[in-house]
């Protein structure tokens, strides 16, 4: 590799680790810096260089700004209006008594392609309390197995963001990634299960009770024993079971679903159909930006209460407009790296050294994904910049785009510590502290990490 190409991308990526995570500059402003410190050292003229920023932050935007946006919009409704714990109470009564651990995971598996991950652990946890006291079950099992199924579609499944931004830095076919990665998280549920079977008993034990109010969990219900603990914004301490949701999980479900059905129509439809006027059809409807708008149109009038007033829900859409903007800021920054590589020679240089690597060309945005995680903490950053940096070398390399968005996904799991806000999420709900919780959570996310491998590498042989 030409040095001087070879020292604009490690300097280039130098400079964007270094602002993220040691100057008071996030992900947006480092990935920026990152592009202008590639772009200089590997020559590019400065009227160039912004040009190249700005047409990669543009069209990184275009394809996929509009589907984060209404993403988070259709979580967020359903967070508030119940329909989260609709689904959780609906797959807690299909799993049966003894499998209270299975159901608390496949909740956990499809709240979150719509809700964050942290917000949907702090809304269902309390059910999980419920559960652990109820049946006698070790609350860190159910705790485990709720994060662990929050977490695998979290990371592998769109609409959720680390994954829609891989699709669109990529050039992915949505619906394919849809699919595939659901096969992905429905592989790894056993995973997630077995390992809150094995590690949640030894753990119970750990439990603090300064970290989290085991009182409630043991019955003593509300009171003085909630004093100074976070509320919602119906006035319920989040340590409590929430009453039964006014919402009906089938309800629930169709804002979710049928947005991914039509994306996956789409997909089919232009495979076995094409040229019909079926696949015209879900050409317009299951186009991503087109399907997510008809979910939140349905997830608007369907799932709020009759009577409630139209300042609360566009509160809804505000405050989840107001999330979404900077995952949305941070995808565009990605892009324009990425433009900047691809133009400056960096890209296909790199795709050239790393061709001659004993390492399948697939692993690598699995490998970068791991380093920025471990490095900054951020799963979704991780994904973002995985795939940033690997597009060149899967332009080049002829690696599926599909594959490479499950690589760079599967890499962002590994060993989530103190630098990742979920991992204080999980823990200190559950009253873990110290040593336990990394056994808790990072052995989880690390164990999530490594069960992925194999999986990839079918995934491999069957895409390509």
């Amino acid at each position: 590799m030409d040095p001087l190409l070879l020292a604009a991308l490690l300097l280039g990526v130098a400079s964007a680790v270094a602002l993220i995570l040691w100057s008071r500059l996030d992900a947006f402003v480092g990935l920026l810096a990152g592009a202008l410190v590639t772009g200089a050292v590997a020559g590019v003229p400065a009227a160039e260089l912004i040009e190249h920023i700005t047409t990669g932050f543009g069209n990184t935007l275009a394809g996929i700004g509009i589907v984060i946006a209404m993403g988070v919009m259709i979580g967020k409704v359903l967070e508030e209006t119940g329909g989260a714990d609709a689904l959780a109470k609906m797959f807690v009564r299909l799993a049966g008594k003894g499998r209270e651990d299975v159901a608390m995971t496949a909740t956990g598996a499809v709240v979150s392609v719509p809700v964050f991950c942290d917000s949907g652990f702090v809304i269902l946890h309390p059910l999980a309390k419920s559960l652990a006291r109820r049946y006698g079950k070790p609350l860190v099992v159910l705790s485990l197995a709720l994060a662990g199924g929050l977490s695998i579609t979290h990371h592998m499944v769109p609409p959720t963001p680390g994954p829609l931004a891989a699709v669109g830095l990529l050039h992915a076919d949505m619906g394919t990634v849809v699919v595939a990665g659901s096969v992905f998280a429905l592989l790894l549920i056993p995973v997630v299960v077995v390992y809150a079977r094995i590690m949640g008993p030894r753990l119970e034990r750990h439990l603090d009770a300064n970290l989290v109010k085991v009182g409630a969990a043991a019955g003593s219900g509300s009171g003085d024993a909630d004093a100074g603990v976070p509320r919602t914004a119906d006035g319920r301490p989040i340590t409590e079971e929430p009453a039964d949701p006014q919402v009906g999980a089938l309800r629930a479900l169709i804002p979710l679903l049928l947005p991914l059905g039509l994306i996956i129509g789409q997909t089919v439809s232009a495979a076995v159909a094409e040229g019909t006027a079926v696949a015209e059809v879900f050409a317009f409807i299951g186009a991503p930006p087109i399907a997510l708008l008809v979910g939140l149109v349905i997830a608007v009038y369907l799932l709020p209460r009759r009577g409630t007033p139209r300042a609360t829900v566009v509160g809804w859409l505000t405050a989840a407009a107001s999330s979404a903007g900077m995952i949305v800021f941070v995808t565009g920054a990605g892009g324009a790296f990425g433009e900047v590589l691809r133009q400056s020679g960096v890209g296909d240089a790199l795709a050239d050294a790393v061709a001659g690597w004993p390492v399948p060309l697939v692993l690598v945005p699995f490998l970068i994904a791991t380093f920025v995680r471990l490095a900054q903490g951020s799963g979704t950053v991780a994904i973002i910049t995985a795939a940033t940096l690997s597009a060149p070398l899967v332009e080049a390399g002829g690696i599926d785009p599909v594959l490479a968005v499950l690589a760079a996904c599967s890499g962002s799991f590994v060993f989530s510590y103190v630098s990742d806000s979920y991992f204080w999420v999980v823990t200190r709900f559950t009253g873990l502290s110290g040593v336990p919780a990394m056994k808790m959570w990072s052995g989880m996310t690390t164990t999530l990490w490594l069960a992925s491998l194999p999986i990839l590498g079918v995934a491999a042989l069957i895409l390509g």
